[in-house]
Order: structure tokens, then sequence, then C-alpha cells
């Protein structure tokens, strides 16, 4: 692993929380969020050894997969997991390019920490999340811990916010943060910008939003919202669980919803069309007993036909005003909402590996199978079978043996 070379007498100087926090440092930057298999041989065995079997220089033995086996089965995933070789393989892209003590070096250059469950910043309401707790969390912005559940209100909705849904997203976010609330989004275009500018007007408390990023916090992005991320990193935090450099591609945009969800006793969605990440947020927020509002809209805007399918399907309260929202966060309620019939998309059914290797497709020039198995974290034989897979869905395409997306993905 480049980087990571310490002599033995160094390494020995280490505290036992130094080394699980260089080897939680490492897995996030070889696993995806949420690799369900890579969590499980972390909680069966521990961040340490589960880095040395990941990399192949530990073995794990027929007693650990039964152990990851069981913890699956008990998480109630059914991951396509013929044992520990295939995801060796699938990993295996990665290892060389694991640097740990350089993305911490960058962290601390950026005024940053990387915080791993057991610091005394690690937020405990992320333990609800189960079996698919993150790793660890790289934060920028000031050492200051993040608040209990009680005290944060997730606000999320539309990036093509319309001036409505703006205005409600920054009323809401501006009297939540005056009442000392602290606001959780995504800091994308759209309501997610307008909940945090809401709240770091009205912030009166030492931090009043927090930014969940999917892809590095080295890189403010979206690029044209980077004034306002900026601010965050001075007055709240902005945080991921991917390390420094590393891309917010579509699967971590989904994966990262589930911590704002969990971050958070109230997630409000302003504004949601019928097939939105905001609706992924509020999907999460159920499965983990949190409570879901959202605000009505005009019956013929299609940004509130996300939010009228939650309140039709029962999964969500309608809330109209600040007060209503502060009275949610200090209940606690459940709400699993059944899903309705939405309209086929050629992407619907993929494996989450399929899903992982589309987001890594280029758009424009095509690339190979080796540079495919680096950027998605699978095995050279997993992307063959998997672009076999999308070719066939028409989502897709070779050209002189280096593969692109099609249009239709």
């Amino acid at each position: 692993m480049n980087g990571t070379s310490k002599g033995a007498t160094e390494l020995a100087e280490l505290t036992v929380q130094e080394k699980e926090r260089i080897a939680r440092a490492a897995l996030s930057r070889l696993m995806e969020p949420q690799d369900i298999v890579g969590l499980a041989l972390v909680r069966a065995v521990g961040a340490l050894d589960a880095l040395g079997i990941a990399t192949g220089e530990l073995s794990a033995g027929a007693s650990v997969e039964r152990e990851i086996t069981a913890l699956l089965a008990q998480d109630g995933t059914t991951p396509t997991w013929t044992g520990m070789a295939t995801s060796q393989r699938r990993w295996a892209p990665r290892v060389r390019d694991l640097a740990p003590e350089r993305d911490l070096a960058t962290m601390r250059r950026l005024g940053g920490r990387l915080v791993i469950p057991g610091d005394e910043l690690w937020p405990g309401q992320l333990a609800d999340l189960g079996l698919q707790e993150p790793l660890c969390l790289w934060w920028r912005g000031p050492e200051r811990p993040i608040p209990s559940p009680r005290r944060i209100i997730a606000v999320v909705g539309s990036r093509d916010s319309t001036s409505y849904g703006a205005s409600v997203a920054g009323d809401f976010a501006h009297g939540l943060a005056q009442r000392g609330y602290s606001v959780v989004s995504g800091g994308a275009y759209g309501i997610d910008a307008h909940a945090h500018r809401g709240a770091l007007s009205g912030g009166a408390s030492d931090m009043p939003t927090i930014a969940v990023m999917a892809g590095g916090v080295d890189r403010f992005y979206p690029a044209g919202n980077e004034d306002l991320l900026r601010t965050v990193t001075h007055q709240g935090a902005l945080i991921a669980e991917v390390p420094p450099g590393s891309a917010p591609t579509r699967y971590r945009f989904l994966q990262r919803n589930r911590l704002i969800a969990a971050l958070a006793s109230v997630t409000v969605v302003v504004e949601a069309r019928w097939r939105s990440g905001a609706l992924n947020t509020a999907h999460h927020a159920e499965s983990i007993g949190r409570i879901v509002a959202t605000v009505p809209g005009s019956i013929h805007s299609a940004n509130s036909a996300g939010c009228h399918r939650l309140l039709r399907d029962g999964g969500a309260v309608c809330v109209t005003d600040v007060g209503e929202v502060a009275e949610l966060s200090g209940r606690s309620g459940e709400w699993m909402a059944a899903d309705k019939e939405t309209p086929a998309e050629p992407q619907d059914g993929l494996s989450l590996e399929d899903l992982i290797l589309l987001d890594a497709l280029p758009l424009r020039s095509a690339s190979s199978v080796d540079k495919l198995a680096t950027v998605a974290g699978l095995s050279p034989d997993a992307v063959r079978a998997g672009l076999g897979r999308l070719g066939l869905l028409g989502l897709a395409s070779s050209e002189r043996g280096a593969w692109k997306r099609s249009g239709n993905a």
C-alpha cells in the first residue's frame, strides 16, 4: 500500500485507537459506502484484521465466513456472496491505491479530521443504521460535537426547486436554527442549498447546519455552491464517508442519504418529484423509525408530486410551519410506507454491483476493463460479466474492446 510504510518500532508506538483510525481510513477507500460484506467483515473481526483480510495479507478462515453470513442474515440482506475470495477479487484493484496516512495528512491540511466510532465526536445516532453504520466520517469544520438527533432536523428536496420550495426551505431552516436546531442536508443545488443558507442566517447554536457530501470533503461540489459550502465548513460541519479525492457518483449520492436520515429526528421533504433522491432519504428515515414530514404543494406542480405521494401512502406527516416541525422533533414515530408502482426505468432491477459499474462507465470516451475495475472497486471478471449484462440491456456499448455508457442510460 502506497504511503503506509512504517517501521515496526513506529507501528508499535501507535495506540490501538490510532491503528484503528488508519485501518478505517484505508477501508473507506477500498470499499464503497454501504458495502454490506465489507461492513460485516469489520463487525466480525475489527477494522485492523478486516483490512488485512480484504487486502489478502491475512486469511479469513471458515469461522469468519460463517460469522459474516450470520451477520448478513441478521441484517435482513441477501447479497450475492459466494465467499471471501470473491469479495477480495472485487477489492483487489484498489489495494495499490491505498494511502491512508496521505489521506489523513490531507485532512489535517484542510483543518479537518477523521472521526471513527469510539471517538468523542462520533454521532451516536448513526448506530441506529445497524450493520450499515459507516466506517468513519471525514469531517471539515470546527471541532464541535454534532448535536443529538432531537436537536437536528433534515430538510431535503428537489435540485430544481421552485420559488415556492426555495422560500419554504429557507424559512423553515431559518426558523429552526433560531430555535437552536441544527439543519442537515446534502449540499446540493435547490432545496438543499436554501436549507443551508436559511440555517446559517438564523443560526443560534454552535452548529447551525451540517452538509453530508457524496464525494470527498476536499472538493466543494457542486462548484456553484462553493462559497456556501466553504461557509458551512467555518460555521457548521461538512462530512462524508468517502476519503478526500473521491468523486460524487450517483450511487454515493443515494448512500449518503441514509446518513442524513440517521443524523436527524425528523426528515422534512419540502419539494420532490415522483422519482426523487429526497424520497430515498425519506425511505431511509422510515426504515430506522425516524419521523418523516412533508410540505404540500400545488396539485399542478411536478415538484410536489413526490410530497403528495408520501402523504397519500401514509408515510409522512403534513407540516405547514416551523412550529409543527419543531413539535415533531419531540415525538418518536414510525411509518412504513408501501411502495407504489412507478414507471419502469432501464436501470430498475439492476444488482448493486451493476449499479456501481454503471456509475463508473464514462459518458464519452470509452474505458478499459482494468480501469473500470479500479474505478468501480470490482474484480475484472465481475466487470466483464457486468458489462455483458449492461450491454444486453442497452445501458453500455463497446468500442474496440473498451466500454462507455450508452444513450439509454
